[in-house]
C-alpha cells in the first residue's frame, strides 16, 4: 500500500491587531506510511498550527498538504469544509494530548461512536455486530483486553490513552496524528504509550506526525523535525 503526507510550503497567519503573524513559515515535511515524523519545539513555535492544519481543522494561507494513498491523491489543503469533515472520519486519525473520552460510554462505546459518524442512526444488526468486534480487537491491541466495558472514570491515565489510540485507529487511518502523547503520565506509563505508538505504527501503515516536548524518545522516530517561530527543520538522526 502506498501512503504518505507531504507539506509544500505550507503558510498561516493569524491576525494581529493592524498586522499577521505567522504561526506557520513555508513548512515542507514528508512522511511515509509505516513511518513516524516527530515535531519539537519551544511552545508557541507553531506545532499545534501545523496539527491543525494537517488535520484538516484549519485551511492554511498558502500551500499545499499532500496525503496520497492508493486511491489516489488529494491536496487536504483545498478541501471545503464538508469535504475536509468527510476526510477526517474516513482517513484521517487523531490522537488528541487529553483523551477527552465521553464519561458515559465503557471503552468499547468510545470507538463504536466513531464508526458511526457521519452514518445514518440506525445501522443494520450485522454492522452493529461488526463495529462492535472491530472495537474489541482495538482494544485487545492495545493491551485492554479485561476493561472493554469499563468507564473513563475507572481506568488510569495510560489506560485512557490506549482508549484514545485505539478510537483514532477506528476507521483504519491512513495519516495518523499525534499530540503530545505522554504530556500527562509518568516516565514509565509515557514509554509504554511510545512503545505502543510505534508498534500501531509499523503494524497499520499509517503515515504518522507526532508533536512531543519529551526528547526522551525523539531517538525512536523515524525522522525528527524541530519547529521554531514557526519554520521547520529536519534534524540529524540521533542514535543512541
Amino acid at each position: 500500500m502506498t501512503i504518505a503526507l507531504t507539506t509544500d510550503n505550507v503558510t498561516l497567519t493569524y491576525p494581529d491587531g493592524a498586522g499577521r503573524l505567522t504561526a506557520l513559515d513555508r513548512v515542507n515535511l514528508h512522511v511515509t506510511g509505516g513511518t513516524i515524523a516527530a515535531v519539537t519545539g519551544p511552545s508557541g513555535s507553531g506545532k499545534s498550527s501545523l496539527l491543525a492544519v494537517v488535520s484538516t481543522l484549519i485551511r492554511p494561507d498558502s500551500g499545499r498538504v499532500l496525503l496520497e494513498t492508493d486511491s489516489g491523491t488529494v491536496d487536504l489543503a483545498g478541501l471545503g469544509r464538508r469535504e475536509a469533515a468527510a476526510v477526517r472520519r474516513s482517513r484521517i486519525g487523531i490522537v488528541f494530548q487529553q483523551a477527552n473520552l465521553v464519561s458515559a460510554l465503557t471503552a468499547v462505546e468510545q470507538l463504536e461512536v466513531m464508526s458511526h459518524l457521519g452514518r445514518r442512526p440506525r445501522l443494520p444488526t450485522a454492522n452493529r455486530r461488526e463495529t462492535r468486534s472491530k472495537a474489541r480487537e482495538l482494544l485487545d491491541a492495545v493491551g485492554l483486553t479485561d476493561h472493554h466495558a469499563k468507564y473513563p472514570a475507572q481506568l488510569s491515565g495510560g489506560e485512557r490513552q490506549r482508549v484514545n489510540i485505539a478510537r483514532a485507529l477506528m476507521n483504519d487511518p491512513a495519516l495518523l496524528v499525534i499530540d503530545e502523547p505522554t504530556s500527562a503520565l509518568d516516565t514509565e506509563r509515557g514509554a509504554a504509550i511510545i512503545d505502543l505508538i510505534l508498534s500501531v505504527v509499523r503494524d497499520r501503515g499509517s503515515a504518522t506526525l507526532l508533536v512531543t516536548h519529551d526528547s526522551a524518545h525523539l531517538h525512536r522516530m523515524d525522522t525528527v523535525y524541530r519547529m521554531v517561530d514557526g519554520a521547520l527543520e529536519l534534524q540529524p538522526r540521533v542514535v543512541v
